[in-house]
This record gives structure tokens, sequence and C-alpha cells, in this order.
């Protein structure tokens, strides 16, 4: 007899969490869905059912949180994470794998993306694109990455895509919610981890990352 699966979907907005419960409901077989608006919802459910896979938005309510997957983690170890973000994988897709996600996936893909990655990373563990498989096997044969924008955090990359776009320090704390003193700290915490000390270089940099 083949067990039920229980999937919890995290995502501050009601319409995506049942948009893509309906899809999961109606195309897996024994599936059980569980429902949350931010983290610390997620993390009781987390402390009282057996979830197999978490379907994460990194983003709530425009704050994002890297340490979610690692405090999941340490409630179910053997718990599924895949991201499920607006952001474009090419740009953050590895870096959420590098902390505890087992795959990422975009919000503007379609119905059968959405369950090709849910079915395989139930059923194989991880859920990657090629270009995603690709850099984890460069990384893999690299014991310390020559691109300097790998040293930066993820807020840190977040904040300086956003600088390099053209928003200045209040755009940036409105954007993100946080304060302006604080943006200015990741500002010259960036500069200082990439050794420059204007806007002009470091989007210098990005291109030269491709990124």
């Amino acid at each position: 007899m083949e067990l039920s699966k229980n999937i919890l979907l995290v995502d501050d907005h009601l319409v995506v969490r049942k948009g893509i419960e309906l899809i999961l409901i109606n195309n897996i077989k024994d599936v059980n869905v569980y429902n949350s608006q931010n983290y610390d919802e997620a993390l009781q459910i987390i402390k009282t059912v057996s979830i197999d896979l978490v379907l994460l938005d990194i983003n709530i309510n425009g704050s994002e949180d890297i340490k979610i997957m690692n405090e999941i983690k340490a409630i179910q170890s053997n718990t599924k994470i895949l991201i499920f973000s607006s952001h474009e994988e090419s740009q953050y897709g590895l870096r959420y794998i590098q902390n505890g996600a087992d795959g990422y996936l975009n919000k503007f893909c379609n119905e059968d993306k959405i369950l090709d990655a849910v079915n395989e990373i139930l059923e194989k563990g991880t859920y990657y694109s090629n270009e995603t498989k690709d850099k984890l096997s460069l990384k893999g044969n690299k014991k310390k990455s020559n691109n300097p924008i790998d040293s930066l955090s993820n807020r840190e990359f977040e904040i300086s895509r956003l600088l390099i776009s053209g928003y200045g320090n209040l755009e940036i704390s409105n954007k993100l919610g946080i304060q302006m003193s604080t943006v200015s700290t990741y500002k010259n915490r960036v500069f200082e981890k990439l050794n420059i000390n204007n806007i002009v270089s470091l989007s210098d940099l990005f291109k030269e990352s491709d990124l």
C-alpha cells in the first residue's frame, strides 16, 4: 500500500496557495496539502505533522529569510524543500540550494512544470534544472570560487542588484522593509568584501559575472 504524501505550501498569497493546492490534489494520488501564510505558521505545522515536501516562497511579505530552511531541516531533517520564487533561477537558484533547498522552481512556470518538479523531488530527493546541475558540478570541482560575487550573502546580493538597478538607499529601505542605516551597513559591507568603492565598479563586477 502506497503511503500518502504530505506537502506544505508556504506563501503569503492565498490565491497562489489555493491554486497550487488544486493542481496537486487533482494530479497527485494520495496527497495531503497543508497551507501556511508565513514562516511561524509553517514551523508550527512542521512541529506537529510529518511533512514530505515544503513548497516554499522564500520571500514572505517582502522579507527574505534564508535561515528558515535550516530551521525546517532542524525539526524534520528528511523534509525536502522546493523553493517557489519569482526570482530568476540563474541569479538566485544556486544560492538557495547551497543554503539548504533541495530544488528551485520559478513562480511563472506552467502547471506541467510544477507537477514535474514536485514528483521528481518526492521520488529522487532533488529537482535541479540543467543550468543548476552545471553550476553545482563546477562548484564541486572547485575548492574555492574565483568569483568575488559568491562571497556575498543573499541579502548583500539582493541589495547589490538593487543598487546597480538605480535604487537609492531610501528606495531600498522602503522596498525591503528595513532601516536606511541597515541598507548603508550592507552597502559598506559589500564594498569592503569586493574591494570597491562605488556603484559603477559594483555594476562592472556583476556584468563580468553574467549576473
